[in-house]
């Protein structure tokens, strides 16, 4: 049995950060960073039976053309991801009543829908990446014992990070959903995930950065033919943890700055609700 203070079920028989009922979440996930995002996903839905908020995480379960989808908020970096996709996973894998695992597990279909820095300067704003790979430069899957450093990572480490210290993680997106998402309107390559917005991406406001060179070494490097397209703050968290615990997941993101043409969107909005109405029309 798991211990309450382990697993945290309120007086509600919610689940504690998401608020959630393990029959209010359904086996297609979309998250988002942004709680506000979360209506501009479900708008679209025929109907919506479920809508709860606590702290940042948003919820909305509803039906669109008959497939039952759960939106949630995320917020920013991977430190909530743990959380989130903990908990979602605790909601259809964890009895409630028992306090014991299923015998029979679920496995999630897990979409992110973000907004994203590109690499690579024929990759323009606006435009759409798939993430083939999440490489993450937080910490979150060294807590974990599925931590399996690839040939991916280990070559990142030596082209990339050199003598920073720390080890990146990297796991790979679902083939199924990649195949379910593709058409020729994107663009697929390996994302880079961040443990900060500022100094972590090479930005330079008032505070000096230790490695001024990190992005031109993020945007050179190739592994088995395959570039890094992007860097953003959640995707590796969300590959990581899906993989553990058994689930499918991709992320897409909505390109809203090309940091080696030094450009940003003008309309970024635009940006992502064309990639939520993509991401919708393939579901």
């Amino acid at each position: 049995m798991i211990a309450p203070s382990e697993l945290i079920i309120t007086e509600n028989n919610t689940i504690y950060h998401l608020d959630l009922a393990p029959e209010e979440v359904a086996d297609t996930i979309i998250t988002v960073g942004d709680p506000d995002r979360v209506s501009e996903v479900s708008k679209y839905f025929d109907q919506i039976d479920v809508r709860r908020q606590h702290r940042e995480f948003v919820s909305h379960t509803g039906y669109l053309s008959g497939k039952r989808i759960t939106v949630v908020s995320t917020g920013i970096g991977t430190d909530n991801i743990d959380i989130v996709l903990n908990e979602l996973d605790a909601l259809v894998n964890i009895d409630f009543k028992t306090r014991t695992i299923k015998s029979d597990l679920t496995s999630l279909s897990i979409i992110r829908i973000g907004t994203s820095g590109a690499l690579q300067p024929d990759i323009p704003v606006d435009h759409i990446v798939a993430s083939t790979h999440g490489i993450g430069l937080d910490n979150l899957m060294h807590f974990y014992a599925d931590d399996d450093l690839s040939k991916l990572g280990e070559a990142f480490n030596k082209e990339v990070i050199r003598d920073n210290p720390f080890t990146v993680y990297a796991y790979a997106a679902d083939d199924a959903l990649i195949s379910q998402m593709n058409s020729d309107q994107i663009v697929k390559g390996m994302t880079v995930t961040c443990s900060g917005f500022y100094g972590p991406q090479g930005r330079v406001l008032r505070g000096p950065l230790k490695d001024k060179a990190i992005i031109d070494r993020l945007s050179q490097f190739t592994f088995e033919g395959c570039r890094i397209t992007n860097f953003e703050m959640e995707t590796s968290g969300i590959y990581g943890m899906a993989h553990m615990l058994g689930h499918r997941a991709l992320s897409l993101n909505a390109i809203v700055a090309n940091r080696v043409n030094k450009t940003f969107s003008k309309n970024g909005k635009a940006a992502v609700e064309y990639l939520i109405r993509y991401t919708l029309e393939r579901l």
